[in-house]
């Protein structure tokens, strides 16, 4: 039968002058697999002030969250050791040989009031600053409440997949786990691009809630001040209210079956949902209200296939017949035609074309119906019907 190590996680603050809430460990010893059923079977009741959480990287192992802030920690004997790594302070300093500028952003580090978990070391500088700023949303896939606020904040430490910020719906409780300034650990790598440090900030929020039931719902964002906090202070780095990739979708198959655009998570500005992010397998946080969370959805739809509009036909002058064409003769179409002989290269003229049909009209007329092959008395320079088409006199 398996055994477990098995401890306890609790956030407390060691020092008075250091207000950063550190994990405590207290080991607890070793537990058989029945004593491990039993506690699973609890978390499942209805009701259960528990909440199991799997290992992402141990297998075998699992939290269990609790609605008293602490967190029970089960490890498989035996197992491999899971090294929380360091973070990394350094960024690209180019791309594709071109330098990028690292100006400090205009927005602030720390968001007012907030609970600081953690050494506030979980990442480095942005890989991306030339970057759009975005804010990305997750949610914990545990219960919300005060109590869970803690020990999920314990859980995400222990894993390493820090957001900077953590925020209940519930109470409006809110922390921080590292700069708004600095990258987070939450999102997986789009292949050797590191998501988690694309733009001049990307804003990282989890949001202690089920994607399967949005907590957007009943969610009233004037009495909770410290979510109007945290999106002034997204504001403040410049984030635009829109929603480049479109609303978050209420499924995890309606995300599956979606693009997630590099194109528009590298180039636009925003909010984004987890589910939105390339590489990232995840589809949290749901059917959010993004008018709670603010913005616009402004994906770009590719457009619509219409008919070619044909081109109008040209309204030419239909032939006025042979007769039309005489000494005396005073029209508009005759200046119409003269100008046309002139343009195709057979104008004949000393002062220009006229409204008076003349000789040089007629031989004007005479070298066109050469041009067209005409010989002899189909070449007298008196227009008729065919040659007449094939000059295409413009409308008067």
């Amino acid at each position: 039968m398996s055994e477990y190590h098995v401890a306890i996680d609790h956030l407390a603050s060691p020092d008075p002058d250091t207000p950063e809430q550190q994990v405590e460990t207290t080991y607890l010893g070793v537990v058989d697999q029945a004593h491990v059923d039993e506690v699973r079977a609890i978390a499942k009741l209805k009701n259960s002030p528990r909440w199991v959480k799997e290992h992402p990287h141990i297998e075998g192992a699992f939290m269990v969250l609790r609605d008293d802030g602490d967190l029970d920690v089960y490890v498989p004997a035996g197992a491999p050791e899971y090294r929380v790594y360091d973070p990394d302070p350094d960024a690209k300093t180019k791309i594709e040989g071109v330098d990028l500028p690292r100006g400090a952003t205009a927005g602030p580090s720390y968001i007012s009031g907030v609970v600081k978990f953690g050494d506030q070391s979980i990442g480095g500088t942005m890989d991306y600053p030339a970057g759009p700023p975005r804010v990305v949303w997750h949610t914990t896939e545990s219960p919300s409440g005060a109590g869970y606020f803690t020990s999920i904040a314990a859980y995400l430490i222990r894993v390493a997949s820090e957001p900077q910020v953590i925020y209940d719906p519930a109470s409006d409780k809110i922390g921080q786990f590292g700069p708004l300034t600095q990258s987070a650990r939450a999102l997986q790598n789009d292949g050797t691009r590191r998501t988690n440090r694309e733009g001049r900030v990307c804003i990282q929020v989890e949001v202690l809630g089920k994607a399967s039931s949005p907590w957007t719902k009943g969610f009233d964002p004037a009495k909770k001040p410290n979510f109007q906090k945290l999106l002034a202070a997204a504001r403040m780095h410049g984030v635009p209210d829109v929603w480049p990739a479109g609303k978050p979708l209420a499924t995890a198959t309606a995300v599956a079956k979606a693009p997630r655009n590099r194109t528009t998570w590298q180039t636009r500005g925003g909010h984004f949902s987890h589910g939105q992010v390339p590489s990232n397998s995840h589809w949290d946080p749901g059917a959010i209200d993004t008018s709670i969370v603010p913005g616009l959805a402004v994906v770009t739809k590719p457009a619509t296939p219409t008919t070619p509009t044909k081109p109008a036909t040209p309204a030419y002058e239909p032939f006025p017949g042979t007769a039309f064409f005489h000494g005396g003769r005073h029209s508009a179409i005759v200046t119409a035609m003269g100008r046309r002989l002139v343009a195709v290269g057979c104008g004949r003229y000393s002062t220009g074309p006229g409204p008076n049909w003349t000789n040089s009209d007629r031989e004007s007329y005479r070298a066109w119906q050469h041009k067209l092959g005409y010989t002899g008395s189909d070449a007298d320079g008196y227009p008729g019907a065919k040659s007449w088409a094939a000059l295409k006199v413009p409308k008067v």
